[in-house]
């Protein structure tokens, strides 16, 4: 199984400047467990494989539980989440599925009051990262696992 089209070998420029773009924005206000859960869950709505699987193993690495990825897909009603996390996830759904009219003002309420007004627009650059990756991923076809050894995913023993 092989990738569609090499989007980085097409638009090695627009690849780099969006690189750039997604380091920058894991730089900011929102912790690394919560920008694991949101690309693991906005990965599962999107159907991008590729990405459950990278960011599952990203997550790994950095010391989270297996049984709180298993449960990331029944996130409301697992009791392994913090309100935080709960407020970020469920932002993250919002956003990647977008309603027809778009985010009902209960939603934006709960979620600000866990997240402050510079945490929730860092978030929010967050979820714009891990979308437009999966529509790229799932678009041109990425393998699951077939970047492992480059992004240094290996160490995370899970194959």
């Amino acid at each position: 199984m092989s990738m569609r089209l090499d989007y980085n070998a097409q638009s090695p420029d627009l690849v780099k400047k969006f690189v750039e773009f997604s380091v920058y924005a894991h730089k900011a206000s929102i912790e690394t467990t919560i920008i694991d859960l949101i690309n693991i869950r906005a990965s599962q709505i999107n159907g991008c494989a590729f990405c459950v699987d990278m960011h599952s193993k990203e997550a790994t690495i950095h010391g989270e539980r297996p049984l709180r990825l298993y449960h990331i897909a029944v996130w409301r009603e697992s009791p392994l989440f913090n309100d935080r996390e709960r407020a970020a996830l469920e932002w993250t759904e919002a956003l990647t599925t977008l309603p027809a009219h778009g985010v009902p003002q209960d939603i934006f309420q709960r979620v600000s009051e866990h997240l402050t007004g510079k945490e929730l627009s860092d978030l929010t650059f967050c979820i714009m990262a891990i979308n437009a990756w999966n529509r790229i991923s799932v678009g041109f076809g990425a393998v699951p696992g077939s970047m492992d050894k480059a992004y240094g995913l290996t160490k995370a023993n899970l194959s």
